[in-house]
């Protein structure tokens, strides 16, 4: 029986542009494409999570509009749980816009999030016995704060794992004993930097960065550092380098939800850290490969194919 995967978060309406470069303030920009499609950084972890094999429950709150039946549509046709994405009756669904350079894939996004950002305490204790059973919660920075504290306090009364990806960067420093309560953190190196005072660009400073992020208690420290791969700072005091895989980069919108969901579901299918962000790095990988959040995340046959195609052996000689 494969653990339970909970992921309390946002769902957005994603609404893509590609243009020859991102405008700077002032400019207007001829643009090439344009998609609209579910996204918000909890809805895409959950999908992430879902189509590589996961036993997913997603919490989220949309508003009774049309962006909401996006939500709603989209998860009856991905066969996810629904139970749990609550409708707000005044609040509209939250919406992100994403600007993406169609030569260097690199992003820019702005994200309202509407309802999800109003989850309420009753919604939560509604969601109190999937969290009783929850064996790895996954949070981000997306909904409302003070609904986090709770549910992770509910999730280790019954033994499960939390993890928390502080994306989008806050807007004002976290408390120490907020970030303490997770299991594991996986911040890039942009909310690693705020975090911790500390400029991530390179392994070294990504170790600093995470000895920081462990005296504040969390036990476990993953910084994803685009092109350089992700860098661990494990319990024990390993420090490894993990290296990227490759493809050929569409679009690096939700490389990192993919990563977090896949991460995910390899822990609650057993998997120890390392084996995790191995998978979680090939599912990430995959999702690059494609453009759009939630739509390109890889389903499980996608995922076992191109892990069956790599060199495994030649992949963990160059972790370091």
């Amino acid at each position: 029986m494969k653990g339970k995967v909970t992921v309390l978060g946002s769902f957005v309406v994603d609404l893509m542009a590609r243009s020859p470069h991102i405008p700077v303030p002032g400019e207007t920009v001829k643009g090439s494409i344009f998609k609209m499609g579910p996204g918000g950084k909890g809805s895409n972890q959950a999908v992430a999570a879902h189509r590589c094999g996961g036993n997913v429950t997603l919490i989220t709150k949309v508003g009774k509009d049309v962006f909401g039946k996006v939500a709603l549509d989209f998860y009856h046709g991905e066969g996810m749980d629904t139970q749990f994405v609550f409708e707000d009756e005044t609040l509209s669904t939250g919406i992100a816009l994403i600007m993406v350079d169609e030569h260097t894939a690199q992003n820019s996004i702005t994200v309202v999030p509407g309802a999800c950002g109003a989850i309420t305490e009753e919604e939560m204790q509604r969601a109190f016995p999937v969290l009783d059973e929850t064996a790895i919660l996954v949070s981000q920075l997306e909904t409302n704060l003070d609904i986090l504290e709770p549910a992770v306090e509910r999730v280790h009364q019954h033994g499960g794992m939390a993890i928390l990806n502080p994306a989008p960067a806050p807007q004002k420093p976290l408390d120490d004993s907020f970030i303490g309560m997770f299991d594991v953190v996986t911040p890039n190196e942009t909310e690693a930097s705020f975090l911790t005072g500390i400029e991530v660009v390179d392994r070294q400073s990504a170790h600093k960065a995470a000895q920081v992020l462990q005296k504040k208690g969390v036990k476990d420290v993953i910084i994803t550092l685009g092109k350089m791969g992700c860098f661990l700072l494990a319990s024990g005091g390993q420090a490894l380098l993990f290296p990227t895989m490759d493809v050929k980069v569409v679009d690096t919108t939700g490389a990192g939800d993919a990563f977090n969901g896949g991460l995910a579901t390899a822990l609650s299918q057993g998997k120890d850290l390392r084996q995790a962000i191995y998978i979680a790095t090939a599912v990430a990988s995959l999702s690059v490969t494609k453009v759009g959040t939630a739509p390109a995340m890889p389903n499980e046959k996608e995922l076992a194919q191109f892990l069956a195609k790599l060199d495994s052996a030649a992949y963990w000689e160059s972790v370091r």
